[in-house]
């Protein structure tokens, strides 16, 4: 049968020459003695020789680790249950936040009036003053610390600064109702709650307030509530949340605040993601910090194959896990 199909799109030699998936491929061919031509014979070798294609990756992307791993995967016959990278230390946020430089990190468009930048140092050093007041309440290796709050830089923020002193990390949207938030967070007991006035949508505001203050009342193990003003001009109202705080009177006024990443294991519990709900309660789903980050960084470098000085458009609320 004769395909029809028009071909859309076809990259240029050029843009084969310097992809990222081609540099990796000369780096497997150097450093593993293969003779792979392309994108089949990758695949192929990936699926064949799993624990070097992994290794593969770790160096190839760089991954920071204060203790080197000890193999690869202990035993590809036990699934679920393998370990992978035994013996290795790292901790994800450090390398997310690996540069420091003038670089943009972030920049926000709301769909409104509010934007944002972010630059790497001023990622680095905002991040750094958050996870010092996380510490300072009390926050450690293990607690849950959750969000409750819109796809903003400072969920971003909150993200990585609690993962940098070892929470583990958990996030709704704001658009969904409190007893949706309650079904999720209920279950993992988390300590402190990110959240905020309210969201934009189709131009009109939300202010959810009244629905954070249900959580808040619902989930007893929750001891501190950081409140971002998002659609306020100034501050707003937080009285009715017990135990609530504004995000400018909670983040540290140290300057240049040191921040000293906690070394964990490699699958050590990064997020809890939950299941849509729709057949029954929402269930937890826990991703370890080292398999989030060597599989975003293939995904990143291998499939879309991301370079530093380029920008990813991506739209969608924290509820959300987007592939």
């Amino acid at each position: 049968m004769k395909d029809n199909r028009k071909k859309l799109w076809e990259p240029s030699a050029d843009w084969i020459k310097n992809a990222e998936a081609t540099r990796f491929i000369e780096f497997v061919n150097k450093e593993y003695g293969q003779i792979l031509r392309g994108g089949k014979d990758l695949y192929k070798w990936s699926v064949e020789k799993i624990p070097d294609f992994w290794e593969a990756m770790w160096k190839f992307s760089g991954i920071i680790a204060s203790k080197p791993y000890d193999k690869v995967v202990e035993d590809l016959s036990v699934f679920p249950g393998t370990k992978w990278f035994p013996g290795a230390r790292l901790n994800f946020a450090e390398n997310l936040l690996k540069y420091k430089d003038d670089q943009l990190a972030f920049v926000f468009q709301g769909e409104t009036r509010v934007t944002k930048q972010m630059t790497y140092a001023e990622l680095n050093k905002t991040v750094a003053r958050l996870a010092k007041s996380l510490k300072e309440l009390g926050v450690k290796v293990g607690d849950r610390v959750v969000s409750y709050i819109p796809n903003l830089v400072d969920t971003a923020i909150a993200m990585l600064a609690s993962t940098a002193i070892g929470a583990t990390w958990a996030s709704c949207g704001a658009e969904l109702q409190p007893n949706a938030v309650i079904d999720r967070f209920g279950q993992i007991e988390p300590k402190v709650l990110f959240t905020v006035d309210g969201y934009f949508y189709r131009d009109r505001e939300f202010n959810i307030i009244e629905n954070a203050k249900t959580v808040v009342d619902a989930i007893p193990s929750i001891e501190k509530i950081i409140v971002v003003s998002y659609i306020s001009q100034g501050k707003p109202d937080i009285s009715s949340i017990p135990n609530a705080v504004h995000w400018d009177d909670f983040i540290s006024k140290d300057k240049d605040p040191v921040l000293e990443f906690e070394q964990l294991p490699f699958d050590h519990p990064l997020y809890v993601m939950f299941s849509s709900g729709t057949t029954g309660a929402p269930k937890c789903l826990v991703q370890g910090a080292g398999g989030v980050l060597i599989n975003h960084l293939k995904e990143l470098i291998l499939s879309t194959d991301c370079k530093r000085s380029d920008v990813i458009n991506y739209i969608t609320a924290p509820s959300w896990m987007m592939v």
